[in-house]
């Protein structure tokens, strides 16, 4: 059976559509793989079949921020709109865990979405999800305090009471400065509701950091520099 009877968002896929894209070889695609930087050119619309990629925006400064993740069913704004488009890439995409993609070369995502309504739909679907997601992450930045964004964060990362991740990845996640993120996480250590330690943060009080969380959904807005 070919991988696109399976995969997540094609499901409705006309047959001449799917027999094109079944004849594609998915590729496995180890943890940190860049597979793309600002200034190159999109090659092919990217489908993934297991795994998660995330896509981050680089600051002038240095300082990263989280655009979105791609998931099985999920797109990427940026490579469809370079291919739609012809911009070049702004962002940066790595693999955030071992992936299994399919790459539809260029000429073929447009041939479908010019001829399979499906193919299309799928593509604008994911699309529009995706545009939803980056305003949320937009709106977040702009108006929640950052020690919610941090708490919330550090309860949706974490694995058996332990998230595994730098001060610079939680920074990029939330849209902060990892020497902010660094000294909120000090604060919280010194209220005994994590505990630190190279690449690793242990919750050791779970419901004062989502009480912490929550406050975003009340209202507070920002009152310090992110």
């Amino acid at each position: 059976m070919s991988w696109s009877s399976d995969a997540a968002g094609l499901e409705g896929l006309d047959p001449a559509a799917r027999d094109r894209l079944g004849r594609l070889v998915p590729a496995e695609i180890a943890r940190g793989s860049v597979l793309f930087r600002p200034g190159d050119s999109a090659r092919g619309f990217v489908i993934v079949l297991d795994g998660r990629i995330d896509v981050y925006l680089t600051g002038t400064t240095g300082r990263e921020i989280l655009l979105y993740a791609v998931e099985p069913g999920g797109s990427c704004v940026q490579t469809t709109l370079g291919l739609l488009g012809g911009d070049d890439y702004s962002a940066e995409a790595l693999t955030a865990t071992d992936c299994r993609i399919v790459l539809v070369p260029r000429d073929m995502f447009l041939a479908l979405m010019d001829q399979s309504a499906a193919f299309r739909g799928f593509v604008f679907t994911a699309f529009a999800e995706r545009m939803q997601g980056m305003m949320h992450v937009l709106e977040r930045v702009a108006f929640i305090r950052v020690e919610a964004r941090l708490a919330e964060a550090l309860l949706t990362l974490a694995e058996a009471g332990a998230v595994r991740a730098t001060h610079q990845e939680l920074a990029a996640r939330i849209g902060s400065a990892r020497e902010v993120v660094s000294r909120r996480l000090e604060v919280f250590a010194r209220e005994g509701w994590v505990e630190t330690e190279r690449g690793a943060v242990t919750l050791r009080d779970p419901q004062a950091l989502r009480r912490l969380a929550l406050s975003a959904s009340r209202g507070d807005k920002i009152t310090d520099a992110p």
